[in-house]
């Protein structure tokens, strides 16, 4: 379509729109235009107002001023919303929220294209289609309920596509879901808007997804702050990212935080955001910082990530105070006495040797053994279904083994579970609080269980409430808190007898990017400063690189143990380093590349990632298999090795030597 006739006839407009609950304003005078046959991303942190501009949009959610137009419709009515839903389709947020558990994947599909009034003969034509294109064709007849978090989002979307809509709104589809998942949803996505006539929005919680937009609004407050493609909102916040392997990481931290508040940990190295300066002026700040404190010398420069963006437009607007965690400068509460029993032996904090679990035939868990330290921080990485759960509830004797031991806390984990659980912090991935009491109800609920006295109880429930920045909100019922604040709290109800060992089962699914920095930057102190184990699954390959070491979990199985810098070098000794190729049309390109025998390439954002040996000879090979395509190639070059190629490859590799997929 051409650019001014896209501009003239957006297939959504908004303008000023308004809507409150209860007094509290969620959305702020909005204005938005969707443009024809595109994919519009909406990102921001919890409670920025994404859900309700998207409900409003599929015309489910009513709206207190401003006006709404889809396909022209003016949605101002109950009546005209009904005009415009046979050409909408909705995916709301959590994982399989608009499916029907006990019904199978075929008989999901069939009831959505029934109520959608697609005739048969089409429905039937669609459903084998899409479920060939998503690869749950041989899993039709599994109940929605036994389905893995990857594929019951794609199930939701061949929901959402079933009758093939012009608009797909898509509300934050790939959170909880692995890194290949992910993949898979928007290549499917991608494969599907590529073939014309659709528009697609959609939120998300992951910055590394913003790259796969043709056009981004980033919103705070109930606000938009910032609007155009993933380039020129980059433009907007320009600077460098400086990164460095870090000694003395607490006191570099402080150092290099009178230069920029945006520092963090990854792994063993320290990365710091440094603002409107170039590369040779970032690295001679990032110097004088820091002094003699660190080696310097090996110093990395790197153009910012789309987070890094974010964050310093938000901080240049004002909209987030200066200092990046309020635990840095807090003073640690009172450790009290030595607890009754409490080891004092020098075993690992965690230890787990050739764990087992069977559940009937099938074996979740198969041989895991590893250690974890005090003061580490050890992250548990695998696809949905990998057996991460189960391994976590054995060690903190949720779950009994199959087979297999471990010590947890310097105890059996056999036979001393009560022991355990006085010792350790358990997050879980589903159920950490209770949604009907209060924030001050929750944590003194906590202190109860543990058993702490009133007088420490309350001393704890101060420093909870300072540490998840929840202050002032003491009587605010659990369930009506955003989803980051609610998961700081729950960290804090899980820290409130102040346990050396926390286990966090994807304690950060789902938290806006501020909330996941500011997370991270707590365990970071509890690790540092007081010394605590922590082991945590994630999804997010970009928190993966926190971590000081990584196993990666696949059927079951440990396939690797490494810090992240040792994974990665691995990763190009074996398949050398990584090209990216931008072209103009990346599914099609990717269909090629892998035709022409690059098995490894993979999409990542806009681009394809493919590892090589040789860099020169590859773009050789990529300029011949495009050639006479009509895809264009709009760039290569060399990037470096992320967690997610190690993630993918190692995993992909597995499932291509014909081992089971979870």
């Amino acid at each position: 379509m051409p650019k001014a006739s896209r501009a003239e006839n957006p297939v959504a407009r908004i303008r000023g729109l308004l809507k409150g609950y209860g007094g509290q304003q969620a959305v702020r005078g909005v204005d938005l235009e969707i443009a024809p046959e595109e994919i519009h991303g909406l990102i921001g942190p919890d409670g920025a107002g994404k859900t309700s501009l998207l409900k409003a949009m599929a015309g489910v959610l009513t709206f207190d001023a401003g006006s709404l137009q889809v396909f022209g419709i003016e949605i101002d009515s109950d009546r005209a919303a009904e005009r415009i839903k046979d050409r909408i389709g909705f995916m709301p947020q959590g994982l399989g929220q608009n499916l029907y558990p006990e019904l199978s994947i075929e008989e999901n599909i069939d009831f959505f294209a029934q109520s959608r009034l697609v005739p048969r003969s089409i429905a039937a034509e669609r459903r084998e289609k899409l479920l060939g294109m998503t690869r749950l064709d041989r899993f039709r007849d599994r109940p929605m309920k036994n389905l893995s978090g990857g594929m019951k989002q794609k199930l939701g979307l061949i929901c959402t596509l079933i009758h093939d809509p012009r608009l797909v709104i898509l509300d934050e589809p790939t959170t909880g879901v692995d890194p290949i998942s992910r993949r898979d949803f928007w290549a499917i996505l991608s494969q599907l808007l590529g073939e014309g006539g659709t528009t697609a929005v959609v939120s998300t919680a992951y910055m590394d997804e913003a790259s796969r937009f043709h056009s981004l609004s980033l919103l705070f407050d109930g606000k938009i702050v910032a609007q155009g493609t993933p380039d020129e909102i980059s433009a907007l916040a320009p600077g460098t990212v400086v990164s460095f392997e870090a000694r003395r990481q607490a006191e570099a931290m402080e150092s290099l935080r009178k230069l920029s508040p945006e520092v963090s940990v990854r792994g063993s190295r320290l990365r710091v955001f440094v603002g409107r300066a170039g590369e040779e002026e970032s690295a001679q700040w990032v110097r004088e910082a820091l002094g003699p404190l660190e080696e310097t010398a090996a110093l990395r420069t790197a153009r910012p990530e789309l987070e890094d963006v974010f964050i310093a437009l938000l901080r240049e607007k004002r909209l987030l105070g200066e200092a990046p965690s309020p635990l840095v400068a807090m003073p640690a509460p009172d450790p009290g006495p030595r607890e009754k029993g409490e080891p004092r032996t020098g075993r690992a904090a965690i230890e787990a040797r050739s764990l087992v679990r069977d559940f009937g035939t099938f074996r979740a868990v198969d041989g895991v053994s590893f250690q974890v330290a005090g003061g580490e921080i050890f992250g548990l990485l695998g696809a949905n279904g990998a057996g991460k759960t189960t391994v976590i509830k054995m060690l903190v004797g949720l779950v009994k083994p199959s087979a297999g031991s471990g010590h947890v806390a310097g105890q059996e984990m056999l036979h001393a579970s009560r022991e355990i659980r006085c010792r350790i912090g358990y997050m879980s991935q589903v159920f950490s609080l209770y949604g009907d009491l209060t924030v001050a109800e929750n944590i003194g609920l906590y202190a109860g269980i543990y058993g702490l006295d009133r007088s420490k109880a309350r001393g704890r429930a101060g420093w909870i409430l300072e540490m998840a920045g929840l202050t002032g909100l003491e009587d605010h019922r659990t369930s009506a808190l955003p989803v980051g604040l609610r998961q700081r709290l729950a960290l804090g109800c899980a820290l409130v007898h102040r346990p050396r060992i926390l286990f966090l089962d994807e304690p950060t699914s789902g938290v806006d990017p501020v909330g996941r920095r500011r997370f991270w930057d707590i365990l970071f102190h509890l690790s540092r400063h007081e010394g605590v184990a922590i082991l945590i699954t994630t999804h997010a390959m970009s928190e993966a690189e926190h971590c000081d070491r990584l196993a990666l979990m696949h059927a079951g199985k440990l396939v690797a143990d490494a810090s992240p810098g040792v994974l990665k070098r691995q990763l190009e000794s074996e398949m050398g380093r990584i090209l990216e190729v931008t072209t103009d049309r990346p599914i099609e390109a990717l269909d090629l590349l892998r035709a022409a025998g690059f098995e490894e390439a993979a999409l990542h954002g806009r681009g394809i990632h493919l590892p090589a040996l040789d860099l020169r000879a590859a773009e050789v090979r990529v300029r011949k298999a495009l050639d006479g395509s009509g895809v264009s190639v709009l760039g290569m070059g060399e990037q470096p090795v992320t967690m997610e190629d190690v993630f993918v490859y190692r995993v992909s590799a597995l499932e291509r030597a014909g081992r089971r997929t979870p």
